[in-house]
């Protein structure tokens, strides 16, 4: 025993001497520090005691616990006075497993593979935290002190019981001639206090099968690890698994409900999910746009036919239109957020709605772009309720908590919500604030507070009746005119009969059915799904893009042009239009690898805006051109549709 404990102090001291000194050189002696301790350099140190650690969590964490105060002495002695010097008593190991074993699938189970054996060893778990309960206050360990023989001994809460201390029963002392005292009394002055918090994560729906149940687990934090996480996060928590009796209730059967109790909780909303992307992959990214530096728009035609062949063949027929899939990639791409003059922050992401006939592809698509997303929520609007898509308030033993809805487990990454149009009219309500001020206000049950759902809405619905294209899409789609001027971009998917491009459907599809498996002969330079979320995860992570003189004039003058023929698209033509241009024309610049939007990404963002508009405010002859296939000269086809926009808004001289 003594010889563990002396590998644990040389540990400490050899691999934690930073953190040692910080926390000695703190100032407040009676908070909690952790000590965080890297598994994998135990591992390579003393491979015995990682694994004892990792068998018998419960009992060696408290002797690491020990230990460190045994290292602040010895670090405090070699390096530092008495006076700027100051010993914490209450300082917690926390193991960080980043980078060791315990990452590999075999021992990071998924919640719902949790099962009796995982008991007692160092476990480590993944979800979405969806409940974050209240803090408290919890007694610790209670000295006793016999009466008889005046032994003084700890009794440690019991978690099963509801962290209550319970009464010693005989005298634990170890003298020749046992005590066997039933008499205690409590010493005073020796209570220590911990913060307690509980919380509840769930499995991510993205790794689950089709039908299979999310499961949860509540997990409890304690001192330091307290307030660290909100609803919503995405989180790694790594502890012991135990077991708690439920509550008592009158004729029902008592039993054990597992619970974590967390020694290291990560957080990865910062690090927005599990995308790693390799240095070598950013060179090709890198290499590529410079191979395509003098014909940039022959570059974007890859990426945009990549988006294209990735989706699912049903969503072909409609999807191979060039500008809807630019439309899509831009908007999952997304622009800037910033603050304006007033100190009010704008969004960022944008938001995109689907409207087409019952066999578009529709739902094939959302979950194309679910899958690109790292991050990302589907749901239906049969099945969402306004509770379901914001927050819940739930009681639980007595006590009133929040339970996270889609849009806040989407934050920082994509809902998408199919059959929008079979919500209720108060459920579609009540996603107003969460798309524009990108923020859920909620008084529940006393509980009043604000959640972000930083996250970009994808929506799908179906028209009502027939797509009439003289009537406003308010008409046409029965939504209001306020939800639907925050939606960026609204496609319309029209299931028309033209027998030139049911040609070329049927072609496609019969080449696709026809195509031997795995041949990859046509797909010669396209990216797959994996290189498209990391380019999509790397531009939006890497380039902040700004509007150049340029391209405020394109923007500026469509917009005004807009503004005078607004009879049938009122709903669309507000200043939100104009945030809009501006996030597509910054989303476009990042699509292009580029850190400033000029003339380019402006005339780019006005046609992805005139394809989703009911009427055009530009002469006919750019409408057309919006709904054409790939083309093998992009560049041509970009100066021809450049030359028509400018001179739509009588600006040719000026530019």
């Amino acid at each position: 025993m003594e010889e563990e404990q002396e590998n644990i102090f040389r540990f400490l001291v050899g691999h934690c001497d930073d953190q040692l000194s910080s926390i000695i050189l703190s100032p407040d002696p009676s908070l909690h520090y952790p000590l965080l301790l890297d598994f994998a350099e135990l591992l390579d140190s003393n491979p015995s005691l990682a694994n004892l650690l990792y068998n018998q969590p419960a009992l060696y964490l408290p002797k690491f616990d020990e230990v460190a105060l045994r290292a602040q002495k010895h670090v405090s002695i070699s390096k530092f006075n008495k006076k700027n010097a100051s010993m914490k008593n209450y300082v917690h190991v926390r193991i960080n497993i980043c980078g060791s074993p315990l990452e590999f699938p075999e021992t990071f189970p998924s919640i719902g593979r949790v099962r009796v054996k995982h008991r007692g060893i160092l476990l480590t778990l993944k979800g979405t935290v969806i409940r974050s309960g209240a803090i408290k206050m919890v007694e610790g360990d209670r000295t006793f002190e016999c009466r008889k023989c005046k032994h003084r001994f700890k009794v440690s809460p019991e978690l099963e019981t509801g962290n209550s201390v319970p009464k010693p029963t005989s005298c634990p002392s170890q003298k020749q001639k046992y005590c066997e005292s039933t008499s205690f009394q409590i010493v005073e002055g020796n209570i220590v206090c911990h913060d307690y918090q509980e919380i509840k994560i769930q499995e991510s729906t993205q790794v689950l099968d089709v039908g299979a149940i999310p499961r949860s687990m509540p997990v409890i934090l304690k001192d330091d690890l307290v307030d660290i996480v909100k609803a919503g996060d995405d989180v790694i928590v790594t502890g012991i698994l135990t077991a708690r009796w439920s509550s008592d209730m009158k004729d029902v059967r008592c039993d054990l409900d597992p619970i974590l109790v967390a020694n290291h909780v990560r957080r990865t909303n910062e690090l927005k999910s599990d995308i790693n992307i390799p240095d070598d992959t950013i060179m090709k990214f890198k290499k590529f746009w410079s191979d395509f530096g003098d014909t940039p728009l022959k570059g974007k035609l890859v990426n945009i036919k990549s988006f294209d062949i990735n989706t699912t063949m049903d969503s072909h027929r409609f999807f191979m239109k060039s500008f809807n899939v630019t439309t899509v990639a831009l908007t999952l791409i997304g622009g800037v957020q910033h603050v304006d003059a007033s100190g009010t922050k704008v969004r960022g992401e944008s938001h995109l709605l689907l409207v087409g006939d019952p066999g578009t592809g529709k739902s094939q698509f959302l979950k194309f772009a679910a899958k690109l997303s790292n991050r990302s929520v589907i749901t239906t609007g049969l099945g969402s309720t306004s509770a379901g898509l914001t927050v819940t308030a739930v009681k639980d033993a007595g006590e009133w908590m929040l339970e996270a809805g889609a849009l806040v487990l989407a934050d920082g990454g994509l809902c998408c919500i199919d059959e929008f149009d079979s919500m209720r009219e108060h459920d579609r309500a009540t996603i107003h604030e969460a798309m524009e001020q990108q923020t859920i206000s909620i008084a529940k049950a006393g509980l009043v507070t604000t959640l972000s759902t930083r996250t970009t809405v994808f929506g799908a619905t179906n028209p009502k009746g027939h797509y009439d294209p003289d009537l406003s899409l308010s008409v046409n789609t029965s939504l209001s005119g306020p939800l639907i001027s925050r939606f960026d971009i609204v496609l319309v998917l029209l299931d028309t009969k033209n027998p030139e491009w049911d040609a070329i459907v049927s072609s496609h599809i019969l080449a696709e059915a026809i195509a031997e498996k795995g041949s990859d002969e046509n797909l010669q330079g396209i990216w797959t799904l994996t290189m498209l979320r990391r380019y999509i995860h790397y531009v939006k992570a890497s380039f902040k893009p700004v509007l150049t003189k340029e391209a405020e004039k394109v923007i500026a003058s469509y917009y005004q042009l807009q503004r005078k023929s607004a009879a049938q698209n009122a709903a669309r033509t507000t200043v939100r239009m104009l945030e809009s241009l501006i996030r597509l024309a910054q989303a476009h610049a990042r699509l292009m690898f580029r850190n400033e939007v000029i003339q380019l990404d402006a005339i780019t963002a006005i046609l992805c805006i005139e394809s989703s508009m009911t009427t055009s405010a530009i002469v006919d002859s750019v409408g057309n051109a919006l709904h054409s296939n790939f083309t093998e000269n992009p560049d041509q086809e970009y100066t021809k549709q450049e030359r028509m926009i400018l001179a739509s808004l009588n600006k040719v001289d000026e530019f």
